[in-house]
């Protein structure tokens, strides 16, 4: 998964220019031609947000807008490479890549969480929605 951060500019309503949207319009049909697109959405901005915390003994609604942006997430993108480094590459052409960057972090596997599942768990291919995305 790839996580676009946010800039400033995003979080304080600001859309991307005409140019910007078409540019990063284009990179993302050429993820999806190249077969490795499987989801991708921008977020609102943070003010839109709410944060949903726990202590143990019940929940605590927070409302947005958060004072640290470059921290939140602007939108994602859910990629099927080969591996990081493939990931990284796409990465690295992504028109809308400024100083606050991307982070890409891999979904957890079946196998990488072999201690906690049967053999036939493992064995034993995933329905649905869930299985469609490859994800534990």
């Amino acid at each position: 998964m790839v996580f676009g951060k946010a800039t400033d500019g995003s979080e304080k309503s600001a859309l991307p220019t005409k140019e910007a949207f078409a540019a990063m319009d284009q990179f993302t049909e050429e993820l999806v031609k190249a077969g490795i697109m499987v989801a991708c959405a921008g977020l609102q901005n943070n003010a839109q947000a709410k944060r949903i915390t726990s202590d143990g003994s019940g929940s605590k609604v927070i409302d947005g807008p958060f004072a640290e942006t470059r921290e939140m997430v602007a939108g994602f993108m859910i990629w099927q490479v080969k591996d990081m480094d493939e990931a990284v590459a796409w990465a690295k052409r992504n028109p809308m890549l400024g100083p606050s960057g991307v982070e890409i972090r891999p979904f957890y596997e079946a196998a990488d969480l072999a201690e906690y599942l049967t053999p036939e768990e493992l064995s034993t291919p995933r329905d649905g929605e869930r299985g469609k995305l490859g994800v534990a």
